[in-house]
């Protein structure tokens, strides 16, 4: 799925401090218009680099977007500016492995369904049709039963259930056609 980056919207280039000659009290470190032109620069190389790990563009530009928070919460920590873009790399990459975790850990606490089980009434309505079908095909020709329970319950074509019984083609789809009109004459009679 391609990830289609938005383009950064323009920012002030310098934000204006108190002080002329550092911004928030700080000589060193990596400073507001240095984030802003790494994010003009490598926002989509590292919504790529996000693509590459997680699946849906969503989750990337949440990752690529919090990256960004956290190294301007951090950039006083980030003495080098030339180390901002590997930071920023390295917190995509931790972000996304973070929620990739979360999605498994979701997947493994999810409840599992209960498997669809037939209620007490529809077992006991399936047991007495059963019932009902066993005694109508005993009740069925010795041929046409041996054709449907071949070409039906044995799941043999048409031709496979001719060779078994060693008779012709024509004779199986009569049978059959014979044993199923019997057979539903049989079930829907009243009991």
């Amino acid at each position: 799925m391609p990830v289609i980056a938005p383009v950064p919207a323009a920012r002030p280039a310098r934000i204006p401090s108190q002080r002329d000659g550092a911004e928030d009290g700080l000589a060193a470190g990596t400073t507001v218009d240095h984030l802003t032109e790494t994010y003009r620069a490598h926002y989509r190389s590292l919504l790529g680099l996000a693509a590459l790990l997680l699946d849906d563009t969503a989750s990337c530009e949440d990752v690529v977007q919090e990256a960004f928070i956290r190294v301007h919460s951090a950039r006083k920590r980030v003495r080098d500016p030339e180390k901002t873009l590997a930071y920023l790399r390295q917190t995509v990459v931790n972000l996304s492995r973070s929620a990739l975790r979360r999605r498994i850990l979701g997947l493994k606490l999810l409840s599992k369904p209960m498997p669809d089980m037939a209620s007490a009434e529809e077992g006991a309505y399936d047991l007495l049709e059963r019932d009902s079908l066993i005694k109508a095909m005993k009740g069925l020709q010795r041929r046409q039963r041996e054709v449907l329970v071949l070409r039906y319950f044995a799941d043999m074509t048409e031709a496979q259930v001719a060779e078994t019984l060693g008779i012709s083609l024509g004779s199986v789809k009569a049978y059959g056609s014979r044993g199923i009109a019997a057979l539903r004459i049989a079930m829907e009679a009243p009991a």
